[in-house]
């Protein structure tokens, strides 16, 4: 199993240049196998209790949440997750597919194996079509089919650690569609997470 010093020697080389892993040059350090594949996580990995903490930087709000045990999505916690991630600028909730619950948990789960504790930052969750418009008007990366409007995406980041980084382990996952976005910056870039169709870009 690859160990935490692992995980952050290959962070600091892909934060580099924000590049992507086939553009390595053969210098750079290949990161361990079990970094970037979630389909290596054993059983108990995955039928363990969930409890996910995440921060809306939008809106303030802040949540650490035990929301799956025992094989059942614990209702109050759901539905305090559906709120943290409603659309906060048309001010409307709607149901989240707990696909992408089992997503963004196991992302934030995977990465505290290394000692990495920060909360998953939601950037935007559900969108309403009016809000979705919006952001095509103003120019702002939004497709005009998204998933953000049948609550099915989500976009985020953890901070400290580098966009490729999480996006990578995210795809590992194979539940759905990952997008990159790299910015350059304290906060860096950030990933959409959906359960659509499997497919990966960058934006």
């Amino acid at each position: 199993m690859a160990t935490r010093r692992d995980f952050l020697h290959m962070m600091a080389g892909t934060a580099l240049a924000g590049l992507p892993l086939v553009g390595r040059t053969a210098q750079e350090p290949e990161p361990p196998p079990d970094i970037f594949d979630a389909q290596m996580l054993d059983l108990e990995f995955w039928v363990k209790p969930r409890t996910i903490s995440v921060i809306r930087p939008q809106s303030g709000e802040k949540a650490r949440l035990l929301y799956w045990k025992d094989g059942d999505i614990i209702d109050s916690a759901y539905q305090e997750l559906c709120h943290l991630l409603r659309d906060v600028n048309g001010k409307e909730t709607a149901p989240i597919d707990p696909k992408l619950f089992e997503t963004l948990w196991g992302a934030q789960a995977f990465v505290q194996r290394f000692g990495i504790e920060s909360p998953l930052e939601i950037l935007s969750g559900y969108r309403t079509p009016a809000s979705n418009k919006r952001l095509i008007e103003q120019g702002i990366p939004a497709a005009r089919q998204s998933l953000h409007m049948s609550g099915r995406a989500a976009d985020i980041r953890i901070p400290n650690l580098n966009a490729e980084v999480l996006g990578s382990l995210v795809q590992s996952f194979r539940q759905g569609g990952v997008g990159f976005y790299y910015r350059e910056g304290p906060r860096g870039g950030w990933i959409h997470a959906d359960t659509g169709l499997q497919r990966t870009w960058k934006g």
